[in-house]
């Protein structure tokens, strides 16, 4: 039996070899071709934006506080200051969308030019490949079912820009009691094995020893301290620990997946853009770039994230333990928002569980109810969305004004994008943490006037009769609607999709062949 163990901290390491990391970029820069990555604060590179685009002053955006006196509006009498929503089923003639042929070839490209050039921002043609090798592989336990843990690491070809090196996290874990290649779904967020195996009790002692050594080694006065201390070690074993359940008292997602017969991935979307302003001329924008800013049309993070996901595909079509023409793709709150944009842009993806999204992901953009376009475009979190959206938020500039009723496109196009693959949208309630501020009637909303698309193209679209976006009443919570292709579902947890995963599995499992189980 295996005692189970925490290692040291290894912060230091990484503190050390990040300051020898950026020495050595420092001391690249200077004696070579290349010019070291500008080093803006965020507020610098949003002045940097705005000056790019002649805007001399933005709109502020609604506090999240309501009992602030610049509150967010949550009267829904005053939410719809643009009523209509684009139609996703016009073109930009105005003539309508009446084949499957006319979606494809016509209507989809333009809707996706438009969240390229005025939303999300262009994925520059000249994005370096990725070469993911793996860094440790192990027969693990995940619940109660034994599983096969992989641990990637995508490195990202930077010789046009040795300043900034990139590597992409993802961990694969499929189970190892299911017969054949099984769907996964690729989860945003912390990347790591689920539950590595630690060393055996001898091979602890001979840890502790080799540790107590080099203490001693660097330090001959700990020798005296060590011998008053004789039952210290550095390295104890971690006593055992019951899972933290979800909210609604069932097993953690990845559990859930796994019993299911599923595989999971973690990405760690950090891994490839920081989530803020400064990291701009960082990350894979930065090495795309050369460390210098980004052109107003250019990518944010949120495709930045989405563009590792398609990576993280690249290679999970590769493994043979992989279902990868069911691969799915899952994210919360920011990484909710990426998560959609993943699933709308990238066509290989077969399905997308999206986690309480808010404006920039399933809540339209012409909503005033919570989030309001004027916080994307503010210092906080413009870095999501392409340099072209600020204009939406601009009060004073070259150009005039703008307002979210200018933008072309919004987020019922945006999830006719995923259509006709599985889109499950989910949401929480304000009462147990998913605030108002994600307008989740909005998102509704926006679900419904999507759904026409996946019946144009053949599939069952939104499990309801009334599909009139404006008046369609919103299922209550706990009461999803999974009949089709398309999915809602408000569960009565807060901030997570996790008491939604059941529901998710289940729903897919309708449209999808189910694993073999042994």
């Amino acid at each position: 039996m295996r005692i189970p163990t925490r290692l040291p901290s290894t912060l230091a390491t990484i503190s050390l070899s990040a300051t020898l990391a950026l020495s050595g970029a420092t001391a690249l820069a200077q004696s070579s071709a290349f010019p070291a990555p500008v080093a803006f604060t965020a507020d610098q590179d949003h002045r940097n934006m705005m000056d790019q685009l002649g805007i001399q002053a933005l709109r502020p955006g609604p506090n999240g506080n309501p009992k602030a006196p610049d509150h967010a509006n949550y009267d829904e009498s005053k939410a719809n200051p643009w009523p209509n929503l684009p139609d996703a089923l016009t073109l930009n003639d105005g003539q309508k969308v009446a084949t499957a042929q006319m979606w494809w070839q016509q209507r989809r490209p333009q809707i996706v030019h438009d969240f390229d050039e005025y939303v999300y921002g262009v994925v520059p043609r000249n994005v370096p490949r990725v070469t993911w090798s793996v860094v440790a592989t192990e027969n693990e336990r995940v619940g109660f079912h034994p599983v096969i843990a992989t641990e990637l690491n995508g490195h990202v070809d930077n010789s046009s820009y040795p300043l900034i090196d990139v590597n992409l996290r993802m961990t694969l874990v499929t189970p190892a009691d299911v017969k054949g290649p099984v769907p996964v779904l690729m989860m945003f967020g912390p990347s790591g094995l689920p539950a590595p195996v630690q060393p055996s009790p001898d091979q602890l002692s001979r840890i502790n020893a080799a540790l107590k050594a080099l203490l001693v080694k660097q330090d001959p006065s700990l020798t005296g301290v060590l011998a008053q201390h004789p039952g210290w070690v550095p390295v104890r074993p971690v006593p055992f620990a019951f899972p933290q359940m979800n909210a609604d008292g069932d097993p953690p997602n990845t559990w859930e997946l796994i019993a299911a017969g599923w595989g999971f991935a973690t990405l760690d979307p950090q891994s490839a853009q920081a989530d803020d302003g400064a990291g701009l001329t960082r990350g894979i924008i930065g090495l795309v770039n050369k460390g210098q800013p980004r052109a107003p049309d250019q990518w944010g993070a949120l495709r930045a994230w989405a563009w590792a996901a398609g990576r993280g595909l690249d290679y999970l079509q590769t493994n043979p333990a992989v279902d990868a023409k069911h691969v799915g793709i899952e994210g919360v709150s920011r990484y909710g928002k990426a998560a959609l944009v993943a699933m709308a842009y990238d066509r290989r993806f077969a399905m997308v569980l999206i986690g309480s999204s808010g404006k920039g992901g399933a809540t339209p953009l012409r909503r005033n109810f919570g989030e309001a376009v004027e916080n994307l475009t503010g210092a906080g979190e413009y870095h999501w969305m392409a340099g072209n959206f600020l204009k939406y938020g601009a009060s004073k500039a070259a150009f005039g004004s703008m307002n979210p009723g200018d933008i072309p496109v919004d987020s019922n196009e945006l999830l006719a994008l995923c259509a006709p693959r599985l889109a499950f949208v989910s949401y929480g309630i304000p009462e147990k943490g998913d605030a108002q501020w994600l307008d989740h009637r909005g998102s509704w909303m926006a679900t419904v006037a999507a759904s026409p698309v996946w019946t144009l193209l053949g599939a069952p679209g939104l499990s309801t009769g009334n599909l009139d976006y404006r008046t369609a009443p919103m299922p209550g919570v706990n009461d999803g609607l999974l009949g089709g292709k398309l999915a809602w579902r408000q569960d009565d947890g807060g901030h997570t999709d996790a008491p939604n995963m059941k529901y998710f599995i289940q729903w897919a499992n309708k449209f999808i062949p189910y694993p073999d189980k042994n």
